[in-house]
């Protein structure tokens, strides 16, 4: 069972999918936002890709926990993919992903100009990442 996990910006989504077993969490791609139509018929062909069962979502919050402003517009893109999609949307807890995904590209010795291509699809992994070992 693949699960697609989207780390959510207002210029870019962050991609990974997770293995056939649902184990290990792999970025796959940086979209850049093009508005809804575009952004949805990019995610359609990547659920079709790779069988998609399911999304998770980033969702964020501010240090003490609570939820602002930018959380709503993700459970409103949420409810938007079920629709869409008939597929089942969980969220998950994004704070400190990105971060987290500076550091694993700091400790590879990425590049700066590299890792601004690619930090969003990190998070993305590392949100899903941390989502597959909660639910093993």
């Amino acid at each position: 069972m693949r699960i697609l996990g989207l780390d959510l910006g207002e210029k870019t989504i962050g991609i990974a999918v997770s293995d056939p077993m649902g184990w290990t969490a792999q970025g796959v791609a940086v979209l850049r936002r093009a508005g809804d139509k575009q952004d949805f018929a990019a995610l359609r062909e990547l659920v079709e890709e790779y069988q998609v069962q399911s999304f998770v979502l980033g969702m964020p919050r501010r240090t003490d926990g609570r939820y602002g402003p930018e959380a709503e517009k993700v459970y409103s893109f949420g409810s938007e993919l079920e629709r869409r999609f008939s597929l089942p949307v969980e969220y998950w807890d994004e704070r400190f992903s990105t971060v987290q995904a500076e550091r694993i590209l700091l400790e590879g010795d990425v590049s700066r100009a590299k890792r601004r291509q690619v930090i969003d699809k990190v998070a993305a992994a590392v949100i899903l990442q941390a989502y597959l070992d909660h639910k093993r």
